[in-house]
């Protein structure tokens, strides 16, 4: 077990995480570099990794390395960058002892990279602290170095100085590695105690669960139990983590692996649960992490009504894969049967449309996202609300509150100006502000979570030309000024449309709304109506003209009165059609919409 170092890497998006991952593995002959050059960050082995440039999930993998002729085992769990993915994060630290943490020459400290830290330093994990791409131009180290002994209070000669693209500098850190990162502790004497950090799910053998042991053994044929539900299962399968699962008769104290106990419901799995032996259990609960509750609220719908089922199913699937993914089932009069959903933020939102559509082979349509809300009737019952269509009557309502989050902005101080102003018109207030060098200033706000769901990351990159950074941390409720806006088109509630919003914004809002949607709405043979709502009042009108049709073309001379009869006619016909008329949306314009109103 004193050979043994289990690990992860922390960095903001775009710092060189997963090219780090890379030179370990080559540079520990794991997966060959011929290998790694064709698929170029190996461990995004997603798709939508891949395309994005971003890692999602947590990805663990052994690596054996020797040096002074002793043959270390490092258990590698990659880690995602994003704020939305902060739960990936926080399990893959508590499966290890010690973490690398990446910083960008050319970017410095950024928002995210602070938070990551305070986690780490929270669960009280080594901190081996790196600076990368040192290789490019125009960075001064020295400025960078003064900026992490300011944070982590460590000294001048902690911090490493590499370039991952080139490998300058992959030996050092692996040499901090070993000898800076504690052994993991454990009694391999006692019962079988094993935390399960992850999970997948594999269609031919079902749930592939991922732990790391604390205490004990466990071997092939072993008879396990789950404390979450005291139910029993037998080892089917265990192993190791390299460029493929390599199956082994035991696994022991301090080691990371994976289990195949031949379960075939997801639901059966809790991620976060003790691991024990069934005979002889060992019943104290590791309890390292939280599970994260959901921040945004949207609704999924199959584009077909008869994909519902396998909607389902693939939600299950992907909730093993993702514990942090809330669904139950909801029914609206505009899609029918679907889920509501909840997600850590915005960029999980959409990651996991793009999973169920490419991993799956779904079509499916996300409607306007929002938060939970908490409404205090009069009767003094306090109620909490994720969908807008779910509003209890005005009348009964006291008040509203929201939940409101501190958001931490780091960019350069020539945009300190247009990033208050962002931040103010989003309701938000200034807290704090310091200079953390000459040139880069730290913000402190606070400010309403539903105002930064949607655009504000793509606001704030556009106005500070890609260099501000922005990281948030949920903190209560606060009272809150908030109406309903319903959208009715051709005469018909779209309760898809329906969302709760700033009283003073409301009338601006549900004006841009309409406007909008008269562009996106094509044309029919009959007049469309767009109107806004505000509590039970229509507050803006929007009417799509139909095509015209010349009915009296062919009407050369005669009476007056046949043409009028003829107009007549198509007058008719138009009421008809507008009563029984069929409208079908583009599925993009229930995002699209409300992007384009902010």
């Amino acid at each position: 077990m004193r050979f043994i170092r289990n690990f992860c890497i922390l960095a903001h998006i775009d710092h060189g995480k997963s090219t780090l991952a890379d030179r370990l593995l080559e540079y520990t002959h794991t997966i060959s570099r011929k290998k790694i050059l064709k698929t170029n960050q190996y461990l995004d082995n997603l798709e939508i990794e891949r395309k994005r440039g971003i890692t999602i999930k947590s990805h663990p993998i052994q690596m054996e390395y020797t040096t002074e002729n002793k043959k270390y085992i490092l258990n590698l769990i990659d880690t995602p960058g994003h704020v939305d993915f902060s739960y990936e994060v926080e399990r893959s630290i508590s499966a290890c002892e010690g973490v690398l943490l990446l910083v960008d020459a050319t970017k410095g400290i950024q928002a995210q990279t602070i938070s990551k830290i305070s986690l780490a330093v929270r669960k009280q994990k080594i901190i081996i602290p790196i600076i990368n791409k040192i290789d490019l131009p125009t960075i001064n180290i020295d400025n960078l170095k003064k900026e992490i002994i300011n944070l982590l209070k460590c000294n001048w000669k902690d911090i490493l100085c590499i370039s991952a693209k080139k490998g300058t500098g992959i030996k050092k850190v692996l040499y901090s590695l070993i000898n800076k990162i504690p052994a993991p502790n454990g009694n391999k004497n006692e019962p079988l105690q094993a935390l399960i950090f992850d999970s997948v799910y594999n269609s031919f053998r079902g749930v592939q669960i991922y732990f790391r042991i604390i205490n004990g053994k466990i071997y092939k044929g072993q008879k396990i139990k789950f404390l979450s539900n005291n139910k029993n299962y037998y080892a089917n399968e265990i192993g190791v983590f390299k460029n493929t699962n390599i199956s082994k008769n035991i696994v022991s104290t301090g080691n990371v692996g994976y289990l195949i106990p031949g379960i075939k419901n997801p639901s059966e799995i809790k991620i976060g649960d003790t691991l024990t032996d069934a005979v002889n259990p060992n019943f104290q609960l590791i309890k390292v992490f939280k599970k994260k509750k959901p921040r945004v609220y949207a609704g999924i719908y199959p584009s077909k009504p008869n994909q519902y089922k396998s909607l389902k199913n693939s939600l299950e699937k992907l909730y093993l894969n993702d514990s942090s993914l809330f669904f139950r089932p909801e029914t609206t009069s505009t899609f029918g049967l679907g889920f509501r959903c909840g997600f850590l933020g915005s960029l999980h939102m959409e990651i996991i449309k793009e999973r169920l559509e490419k991993e799956y082979n779904l079509k499916v349509i996300l409607t306007i996202p929002n938060v939970k809300y908490k409404i205090t009737l009069k009767n003094h019952e306090v109620k909490f609300i994720t969908s807008p269509s779910t509003l209890p009557d005005k009348k009964n309502i006291l008040f509203f509150e929201e939940p409101y989050v501190i958001t931490n902005i780091i960019t350069k101080s020539e945009f300190i100006g247009p990033v208050i102003e962002l931040v103010l018109n989003r309701r938000g207030k200034l807290l704090f502000q310091r200079y953390l060098t000459a040139n880069k200033i730290e913000l402190l706000f606070e400010l309403p979570f539903s105002e930064i769901i949607m655009d504000f990351y793509d606001k704030l990159k556009s106005i500070s030309k890609g260099y501000a950074s922005f990281n948030y941390e949920s903190i209560n409720y606060k009272k809150s000024d908030l109406v309903k806006i319903n959208i009715l088109i051709n005469r018909k509630l779209i309760d898809a449309f329906s969302m709760l919003i700033e009283r003073k914004k409301a009338l601006t809002f549900a004006k841009k709304i309409c406007n909008n949607l008269s562009k996106l709405i094509p044309k029919k043979q009959f007049e469309i109506p767009i109107q806004a709502t505000i509590e039970k009042k229509v507050v803006c009108r929007i009417n799509i003209k139909p095509f015209r049709k010349d009915v009296i073309s062919k009407c050369y001379g005669g009476d007056i009165s046949r043409k009028r009869k003829l107009l007549e006619k198509q007058k008719i016909g138009k009421k008809k059609l507008r009563i029984i008329g069929n409208l079908s949306l583009p599925k993009s314009t229930y995002i699209s919409i409300f992007k384009k109103v902010n």
